[in-house]
This record gives C-alpha cells, sequence and structure tokens, in this order.
C-alpha cells in the first residue's frame, strides 16, 4: 500500500456563498431594508470579533458574478461552532432576503509534507517552524483584500492516479509546484484546508490578494506545472473583495466597497476579547496535498512556502492582520495622520545636503523590534526564523544588533514588499524579551540603517557616537538615541534616535555638530549611511 503523510488538523472553516433576492429587497418598506441591514451588521461584526468562540476568524466579502453576491469566511476550533453560526444568521431580518448558492465545508491542516520531524519527534522542532505551522492551522484573513476560492481534488485516472504514487514523488512534485510560489511572495495569501470527507471535493483553496490579477497569474501559471496539469482537477472559482460589515447597507445600495468610511461600525481587523488566539497568523494556510502554491521550502527549510510573504505569515503580516498591534513598522511610509511624509522630510534633509536614502534603494520595508532577552538567546532565535525567511524571494536581511547605550537589543528585518515585512513582524513579535517596536516610543524616530564602518575605525566611530550622545541629551525634544551593532559583523551598525517631535530631530540635523559627524563620517564609513524614518 502507498505510504499515506500524516496530518495535523486545526480550525474548521466554512465558506457560506450568499445571492441576494433583489426583486424581495426593491419591494420591502423601508423600515424592513433598515432593520436587514442592522442585524445584518450586528451578526457580521460579532463574528468578527469572535464573540461566539475563544478563537477563531471570520470575514465578509462581496461576490462578482451570477454565482453568489456575498461570502461569508468563517474560521473556528470545531464544526459545532460553525453549525451555530448558519443558525444565528438564519435568525436575522437579513436572512430572509438571502438565499445560499452553495457551502464549502474544510479543516486546515499540515502534513508531513511540512516536515516529518514534526510528526515524528514535535519537541525537536525548531521554534520558527513550530510558530509557522500554528499559522497554517490557525489563518487569519486579511483585511482590505480580494479573495478568491476554488475547490480541488487530485486525479484517479488511469492514466494518471495521485494516490498511487509514491510519498517521495509526490512531495517531489509538490516541491517542484511550490517554487512558483515563490514568484509571488509578498503579493499572494492562502489559505489550504481539507475536505476530504467533508465536502464534494478533497481541498478547499482560498487566496487573499491586493491586486486581482496576481490570483489570476498564479493561478494560470501553476497550471503548467505536472501536480496540476496532471494531477488538478478543479471545482468553479469564485473572486470577490472584502469589505467591513459597517459597509453593509452601501452594498446593497449599489455602492462601491469597501467605502473607507466604515470603521465605526465594527470593521474588519477589530478583534475582541474571544477574539483569535491561536497560533501566529501567517500569510500562508494548510498545505495537504492539495493545490498549493507555496514555494518549496516556505516558511521553514523543512516544508512548502507561502506565497504571502508574505506569513511569512503572517499575517500579515495583509494582513494585514500585522499591522500596529504585531509591531511592523515600513520604512519609507508614513500615516496619513502623521502630518508627515517621509518624502517631505527626504527633501528637508536635501536642503541640508543630507543623504536620507532608504536601506537597499527605495523598495524596501524595514522592521525593528526590541527586546531585553539575553542576546545568545536571541540570536538563536532568531537565526531559525531567517532560516525560514532566507526562502523567500522578498526577504532582504535579518539581523540581531546589540545596543551600546542600552541594555536591550534590536531585531531588524528588511524585505521588499510591505506586506512581507507585517508578515514578518508577527513572527519577530513572539520572540523572548520583546518590549517595543521602532518608533512607538516617541512622536517622531529616525534610523540611520547600515552604517558600515570601516574595520580600522570601528572603535573611533564608537567613541564619536559616545560625544554626539552628549550633545544629544542636551538638546531640547530628545528622547533616546542609542548605536547598535550586528552581533555577526560588529562593522554594521545602525543609530535609533527617538524625538518628541519632527521639529527637533530637524533641529538636530541642521546642527553644526551633526553636520561636522557627517563629515568626518564620510572618511570613516565605506558606504553612506541609508535612513528610515519611523512615527
Amino acid at each position: 500500500m502507498v505510504e499515506a503523510p500524516q496530518t495535523e488538523e486545526g480550525w474548521f472553516a466554512l465558506h457560506d456563498f450568499r445571492s441576494i433576492d433583489w426583486d424581495a429587497w426593491r419591494d420591502a418598506p423601508e423600515r424592513e431594508r433598515r432593520r436587514a441591514i442592522e442585524e445584518g451588521i450586528s451578526f457580521l461584526n460579532h463574528r468578527e470579533q469572535v464573540s461566539d468562540a475563544d478563537e477563531g476568524d471570520s470575514g465578509l466579502f462581496s461576490v462578482l458574478g451570477h454565482k453568489a453576491d456575498l461570502l461569508f469566511v468563517h474560521f473556528r476550533p470545531t464544526l459545532d461552532d460553525l453549525s451555530a453560526i448558519e443558525r444565528r444568521f438564519e435568525d436575522t431580518a437579513l436572512a430572509r432576503f438571502t438565499e445560499r448558492t452553495t457551502s464549502y465545508v474544510s479543516v486546515t491542516e499540515v502534513s508531513g509534507y511540512v516536515s516529518d520531524e514534526y510528526f515524528e519527534d514535535p519537541d525537536a522542532v525548531d521554534e520558527g517552524l513550530r510558530r509557522y505551522i500554528e499559522g497554517k492551522l490557525t489563518p487569519e484573513i486579511p483585511d482590505d483584500e480580494y479573495v478568491c476560492f476554488y475547490p480541488m481534488s487530485k486525479r484517479r485516472g488511469e492514466e494518471y492516479n495521485w494516490y498511487d504514487l509514491s510519498f517521495s514523488d509526490r512531495a517531489d512534485l509538490m516541491a517542484d509546484h511550490g517554487d512558483v510560489g515563490r514568484e509571488y511572495a509578498g503579493k499572494i495569501k492562502q489559505v489550504i484546508a481539507s475536505s476530504v470527507g467533508f465536502d464534494s471535493h478533497e481541498w478547499g483553496v482560498t487566496l487573499f490578494g491586493s491586486d486581482p490579477t496576481d490570483i489570476k497569474d498564479i493561478v494560470y501559471e501553476m497550471r503548467f506545472d505536472p501536480a496540476s496539469s496532471r494531477y488538478g482537477e478543479f471545482g468553479d472559482f469564485y473572486i470577490g473583495r472584502r469589505f467591513p460589515p459597517a459597509d453593509l447597507g452601501a452594498f446593497l445600495a449599489g455602492e462601491t466597497v469597501p467605502t473607507g468610511d466604515g470603521e465605526d461600525g465594527g470593521a474588519h481587523g477589530h478583534r475582541g476579547e474571544g477574539g483569535r488566539g491561536g497560533g501566529h497568523h501567517g500569510d500562508d494556510g494548510g498545505r495537504g496535498e492539495g493545490h498549493d502554491h507555496s514555494g518549496a521550502g516556505g516558511g521553514s527549510a523543512h516544508g512548502d512556502h507561502p506565497h504571502g510573504e508574505e506569513s511569512g505569515g503572517g499575517s500579515a503580516h495583509g494582513d494585514h492582520p500585522h499591522g500596529e498591534e504585531s509591531g511592523a513598522h515600513h520604512g519609507g511610509e508614513q500615516d496619513a495622520d502623521d502630518g508627515v511624509s517621509d518624502e517631505e522630510i527626504r527633501g528637508e534633509l536635501a536642503d541640508l545636503d543630507i543623504y536620507a536614502g532608504k536601506p537597499h534603494g527605495e523598495d524596501v520595508y524595514a522592521t525593528v523590534l526590541y527586546s531585553e532577552a539575553d542576546v545568545d538567546e536571541l540570536f538563536d532565535e532568531v537565526e531559525g526564523l531567517r532560516g525560514n525567511f532566507d526562502h523567500y524571494g522578498t526577504h532582504v536581511k535579518t539581523a540581531v544588533y546589540e545596543g551600546r547605550a542600552t541594555d536591550r537589543a534590536a531585531v531588524v528585518s528588511i524585505w521588499d514588499t510591505a506586506s512581507a515585512a507585517e508578515t514578518a513582524a508577527g513572527f519577530l513579535s513572539e520572540l523572548p524579551g520583546i518590549v517595543a517596536r521602532a518608533g512607538e516610543e516617541s512622536d517622531f524616530g529616525t534610523m540611520g540603517m547600515f552604517y558600515t564602518v570601516k574595520p580600522d575605525y570601528r572603535e573611533e566611530f564608537g567613541d564619536t557616537f559616545d560625544d554626539v550622545g552628549e550633545i544629544l541629551a542636551e538638546m531640547d525634544g530628545h528622547v533616546e538615541t542609542d548605536l547598535l551593532s550586528n552581533v555577526e559583523d560588529e562593522n554594521d551598525m545602525f543609530i535609533a534616535s527617538q524625538w518628541e517631535a519632527k521639529e527637533d530631530a530637524m533641529a538636530f540635523f541642521g546642527s553644526d555638530e551633526f553636520r561636522e559627524t557627517v563629515e568626518w563620517g564620510r572618511e570613516v564609513l565605506a558606504d553612506r549611511p541609508r535612513h528610515v524614518f519611523l512615527a
């Protein structure tokens, strides 16, 4: 008998597709429509806040085409939880205006394709892989993204029968199949859930992405891979867009959703106290023998490679789910409420003849988290995660930096895409001793990333920093500044500086002391410093 891979199951999933009875909706009195919207919003808010269970996630999507109008996606720990959700919806005034066109029931899973070691000796699995697997079993639904859902099975024909192949042959095919997914890291997130014995196909595949053409492209490219071209069989495809419950009235009125102003109604992204739980919520979902779009090494060196990196996760990243709460922050982006953009700051520095490029050019994103854990312990944990990150094409660099003026260390992770950085932050936020993320401790922060010092000037560079630090301590609006060096390369440093306001920091950049330091730095640095601004 051909060996079947071991599996472990996580959350159960319900994809609930609904069409609107538009004739009934138009003919209904205004008070009935208003009640339906209010009860629909309340029901959906409570599902997204997971007030009905200890953990899980839910999301609301519009659906294009004739097959449905709305999609409710629910992840919960038990099938009974999903059954209760179905029945509670039927009690709402909105339900009478809807008809279920189809549904799909499945459960997230990981299998031996990800890691034989996980099943043979779980205690021996490194922490990075463990978090990756938790993210597959307990996925989070990204905010404000397009969704594609389709069921699929592996072929059992006379010429090509997936289940007649040996485990090693199947594993090789899945690894090759996942290589395509590497090109979509940071663009696509996936959840692969098993429906063997639950529904009409063997897996339900849910893809999330901010650009719908990325969804088309990855599915198209996968069709040419033998794992799909020889062994894949697919059901109907559905495409839609997530929007917050508060926009339900706008959706029913024919407006474009999400509207961008529906946050007050408990928009998606908010979690109640009874909310998620479970592990890290990555950019990937569970991978069984399904139509995995992942890269071969996945979020771990042992398994598949989710193209969501984001997640890695994560959540994220999306994702995403790992914004302010997870500690993600994007070098080069500012929130609209900040009232100041990086480009404005860079322009001001250019007027002062100060270079303010980002790390490795203009299109990378930095996540920095501070930890008070022992540096050696922290490095061991980061090294495991970094091995996983390296499987992603969007990963630039992850390293541990040790402080000079403070006792804490910094974990710096650089990525090509914002969503990948967000997802990585979700993993990094679970490292030991994490106390803060860069930029959250003050109203304005700046980081000079990658001060690569010529070895002969390393000690002198540190002494000069001490002198500058004394000047900074006397300046108005200064909170804290520290020089941190890479524990693997002591010539690789960055300066993290926190200020009460942008104006205070700019006053220092315009000072004679800073100008003299810059002039001196040109002699001792192997490259120009590249700055990332945080606020």
